[in-house]
């Protein structure tokens, strides 16, 4: 069977090290174009992948069978829904919206033209998040009551960039950014959110989006989530620390993937997704505790689900529904981070 041909909106970071990387190593997926300007991108996606650059999204849509968006936050909406409208399937990095709502038109826009729509939250491949999975599955934790979870770095000099300087418009900040997996790995793990507290500051100086937020999440079924982002951290904190009635499970440490892409490592070699030992977690009490091998992290997965559902009719590998959930937790963290309240979600 013919592969089919992938457009990619956006060659930066969530584009060159992520997204292409990660379509040209899925079998029965071929990166036959790139919407970049800029003049070195444009060589290297042409040397690197054969893949025709273009300047401009009207320019791509003759030369692909879907289309990936990885361009600024700010265009998801009006670039995914102009590709739905030309009969193409589309995968869009998260946040997939501003608001649950432009999701929900998004949603209810694939549905009417029997077109897939996903959303690329990779995080749900992370090796150590696929541990956690692993044990609540197996009830090595008994029932779950809190699941703690951190995206924490050390950056007191902001790096620039739309993300941090950008005002609303931009969807830009940590909520947007890294809440977007940290919010999603909750809902996904522990099911709908049902109340939404949130702390946001803006930190250091020359920035305009929140760069230091904690959310907590109430959960139908019971159990809470206390999720951190920050760029403001100068010591880490656990990457995971999930309390349940039998035991817990502490892990420190990223998942490796996004190291080893960055690296110009290539997805689906031997080893790839494999964390250290040095830095696998521990399970079970304060006196009695014991390591745990961490999941091999699978972010090609995704984009075989992708390959899946468009050859196969099978579900994508992320229901944007979901994507949508997320952004309602979002907005309802913003909103009580400015009022100083906790927000009930029906």
């Amino acid at each position: 069977m013919s592969d089919i041909r992938v457009g990619l909106v956006g060659y930066g970071t969530a584009g060159a090290f992520f997204h292409a990387p990660l379509i040209h190593a899925t079998p029965g997926l071929a990166l036959t174009a790139v919407v970049t300007r800029d003049p070195g991108r444009q060589a290297e996606v042409s040397a690197k992948y054969g893949a025709a650059a273009v300047g401009d999204v009207d320019a791509l849509w003759d030369l692909c069978d879907l289309v990936v968006v990885a361009s600024p936050n700010r265009t998801h909406v009006s670039t995914a829904g102009a590709a739905l409208t030309r009969g193409l399937p589309v995968v869009v990095d998260k946040p997939l919206s501003r608001t649950a709502e432009e999701g929900r038109e998004l949603v209810r826009l694939a549905k009417e033209r029997g077109l897939m729509l996903t959303v690329f939250h990779n995080r749900r491949w992370d090796g150590d998040y696929l541990t956690v999975c692993r044990l609540a599955r197996e009830g090595r934790l008994g029932e779950v009551l809190r699941f703690e979870s951190r995206f924490e770095r050390w950056r007191p000099r902001p790096k620039g960039g739309w993300r941090e300087t950008g005002g609303p418009e931009e969807v830009g900040g940590l909520l947007y950014d890294l809440g977007s997996h940290l919010i999603d790995q909750a809902l996904h793990l522990l099911g709908p959110a049902t109340q939404v507290y949130c702390e946001s500051d803006v930190r250091r100086a020359g920035v305009a989006a929140d760069d230091d937020t904690f959310v907590a999440l109430a959960h139908a079924g019971g159990a809470r989530s206390h999720l951190w982002m920050s760029s403001m951290a100068a010591r880490l904190g656990p990457r995971f620390r999930v309390l349940g009635s039998a035991g817990a499970f502490v892990k420190y440490g990223m998942d490796v993937q996004e190291e080893r892409l960055r690296a110009g490592a290539a997805p689906g070699t031997p080893g790839f997704g494999d964390d250290e030992e040095s830095r696998w977690g521990q399970l079970g009490t304060e006196d009695d505790h014991r390591t745990v091998l961490t999941e091999p992290g699978a972010y090609l997965d995704f984009y075989r689900g992708v390959e899946a559902a468009l050859r196969e009719g099978t579900a994508p590998p992320v229901d944007p529904e979901s994507a949508v959930g997320t952004l309602a937790v979002i907005e309802a963290a913003r909103l009580s981070a400015t009022q100083a309240i906790v927000v009930h979600l029906s």
